[in-house]
């Protein structure tokens, strides 16, 4: 089996690039900028084989302690639950629940009131599902840039933008954007599981944390992860949403957090 690739909260960038069920993943996290203290998300990706993994990013909650060590704990127990060998006949789906119900009680075992929330997409012989708790993000996108699949974040306004009440560049902008009402670390935390999704040859799967998604539209997100090859839009996606992080864009969002998001493609080579 091949080893799962970490990527835990440190001080500088961390990038990388992966072959991964019968295609390939780019992987970007970064430390607001300007921030003195450590990137505080964390990501994995797993792979089982030729055509099936599991990518995940975590996002430990703003203004609580052991933040960073919530989001380490979320991807290192997925990493040890989905390669550990297989029981019987059971599911991958049951692994990931069992992980993530695995952090939530280590995480509230730690004493401090640490959260993190998490993303996380399951990709088997060329279907997607997406598992998610808190304002972390899964995004599946075509070539022409219709959104197959994106997940509601559970936060208030979230839920709102979801319902009609308020539309997407109200919410960008709303003071109360950066509360959630789920989290691993919670007493009463719950998974979101998302549809089983055929991938098309030109889609592409988007693992986030809420660093992006806070300085982008979603348009603007789609319009620059639709096509392309996966390092350029690693390469596009990450400048501008730093860009306007430190709000060199007047006129548009800017709220300087740590970022990282996953990029993944299916076999065949786009152009």
């Amino acid at each position: 089996m091949t080893k799962a690739s970490l990527y835990l909260g440190d001080d500088g960038l961390l990038v990388g690039q992966h072959e991964f069920a019968g295609g390939e993943v780019v992987v970007y996290s970064s430390r607001s900028p300007g921030k003195a203290t450590p990137n505080e998300d964390a990501a994995a990706v797993i792979p089982l084989g030729n055509d099936s993994g599991v990518l995940a990013v975590a996002d430990g909650v703003g203004g609580r302690r052991g933040g960073r060590e919530a989001a380490g704990i979320a991807v290192k127990r997925l990493v040890e639950f989905i390669q550990e060998p297989v029981k019987g006949d059971e599911l991958l789906r049951t692994r990931i629940l069992n992980a993530i119900e695995s952090a939530n009680e280590d995480v509230i075992a730690l004493g401090v009131g640490a959260g993190a929330t998490l993303a996380v997409a399951e990709i088997c012989e060329g279907m997607v599902r997406s598992y998610h708790v808190g304002d972390a993000a899964v995004m599946l996108v075509g070539q022409r840039g219709k959104i197959k699949f994106m997940t509601v974040p559970h936060s208030p306004i979230g839920l709102a933008v979801e319902a009609g009440f308020m539309d997407e560049e109200e919410a960008i902008y709303h003071e109360d954007r950066h509360l959630v009402f789920n989290m691993i670390g919670a007493n009463d935390m719950h998974i979101d599981v998302g549809p089983s999704l055929r991938m098309a040859v030109f889609d592409r799967v988007l693992v986030a944390s809420d660093g992006l998604f806070d300085n982008l539209m979603t348009n603007e997100i789609v319009d620059r992860i639709r096509k392309g090859s996966v390092v350029d839009i690693l390469e596009t996606l990450s400048a501008d949403a730093l860009t306007r992080m430190i709000g060199a864009v007047p006129g548009h969002p800017s709220k300087p957090d740590d970022l990282t998001f996953i990029v993944g493609r299916q076999g065949r080579r786009a152009t």
